[in-house]
């Protein structure tokens, strides 16, 4: 009988875990992939969706193309996860597993930011980006705030991105010189791993005539009044607020008793969570690194690594690096990278690319190839 491997989850990391435990091991391995949506969607493309540069229906990339030996996909709601009899119960039905993976990511929490949903937009999921592909055109004068409103949330760079886009967008349609744009995160810099690139972006937004406001959170918002409320109590009018939500470990994974501190413990070189059998990857767990698909992405591949020797009866040798390449759109068609190093040293280091055209090209083929990877497109 085959060996049971149930994925929670098919982004980043529930995709490069099936598909390397299909490279290796075919139909050795019986592995059910489960995600209630029915296709994938790479996380910048939000960004493309929402400033018109691309439309929803092309960023999508259908679950039903994915056709692996030994995977089978199944868009099902997961309703509860016992992890200590590697169990889980969906709107579909029971499955048992022999190794369960928890990669179900991180909800969003927009009612943990008292008036968000009445009076900002967040642009964090691609509901939220096709909504404001609508509503960015009629933005035409007054202020805007681009606001994070907890950590961690995924992908860091990208609310800096969103303000840089936002500058083009207003400079292409020629209203740039009755906006104001403002930039408020809870981090002391940009991207703190990375002084350079953090360098890079603050110069960024002041050349542009961006008001950055560092270590700060967005805590609520005054929709009657069009304010933004701080932290520390201080205010922001806007006429314009995207947002980036509070983050938290989806109700199932809560509910399964799995989570401390809102995400699910785990061991950060094998990623192992406490119920033995049972892994946490990417967004949903605490690892030590950013949450971001690249890093989930990794540490799929060290999972992929410790089971294939649990079926073959060796040892697993790999262990997670905590390495990952992040691309960060700096707008005016140049797109930066920075390499990020989180657990070779005694703090995380990260290394900046400045921004270029080539990068662009880079990053094109980061997706393209997972494309193909993943999906055979």
């Amino acid at each position: 009988m085959s060996v049971r491997v149930v994925i929670l989850g098919a982004g980043f990391g529930g995709l490069e875990l099936a598909t390397s435990l299909s490279e290796e091991l075919g139909d050795d391995i019986d592995v059910t992939l489960i995600d209630r949506n029915d296709a994938f969607v790479f996380g910048y493309s939000k960004l493309d969706v929402m400033f018109g540069r691309t439309t929803p229906a092309a960023i999508r990339l259908p679950y039903r193309d994915i056709a692996k030996p030994g995977v089978r996909f199944l868009q099902q709601t997961v309703t509860a996860i016992d992890p200590e009899a590697r169990r889980v119960t969906t709107d579909g039905g029971v499955h048992e597993a022999d190794f369960l993976v928890v990669a179900l990511g991180a909800d969003y929490d927009l009612d943990a930011t008292p008036g968000l949903a009445e009076g900002g937009n967040e642009f964090y999921s691609v509901a939220g980006a096709e909504r404001l592909r609508e509503v960015l055109p009629t933005f035409t004068s007054g202020r805007a705030i681009v606001g994070v409103c907890g950590a961690p949330f995924k992908c860091p760079p990208a609310p800096s991105e969103c303000a840089l886009l936002l500058h083009d967008d207003l400079v292409a349609r020629g209203v740039r010189g009755d906006c104001e744009i403002s930039f408020v995160i809870p981090f002391p810099t940009p991207v703190p791993p990375s002084p350079d690139t953090s360098k890079a972006l603050v110069a960024a937004f002041a050349e542009r005539d961006i008001a950055f406001v560092a270590g700060r959170r967005v805590s609520s918002l005054d929709p009657a009044r069009c304010v933004a409320v701080l932290d520390d109590g201080g205010e922001m009018p806007y006429d314009l607020f995207l947002g980036v939500p509070k983050h938290r470990a989806p109700d199932v994974v809560i509910a399964s008793g799995m989570t401390e501190d809102g995400y699910v413990p785990v061991n950060p070189q094998t990623l192992e969570t406490r119920f033995p059998g049972v892994y946490a990857v990417g967004d949903v767990s605490t690892v030590g690194v950013p949450k971001a698909g690249v890093f989930a992405e990794g540490a799929a591949r060290v999972i992929a690594a410790s089971l294939i020797a649990a079926v073959r009866g060796g040892e697993q040798q790999e262990v997670y690096d905590g390495r990952g390449s992040c691309y960060i759109e700096f707008g005016g068609g140049r797109v930066g990278r920075v390499d990020v190093d989180f657990f070779s040293g005694p703090t995380p280091t990260g290394t900046f690319h400045e921004p270029s055209s080539a990068l662009v090209t880079d990053k094109q083929y980061f997706g393209s190839s997972r494309r193909v990877r993943w999906f055979g497109r």
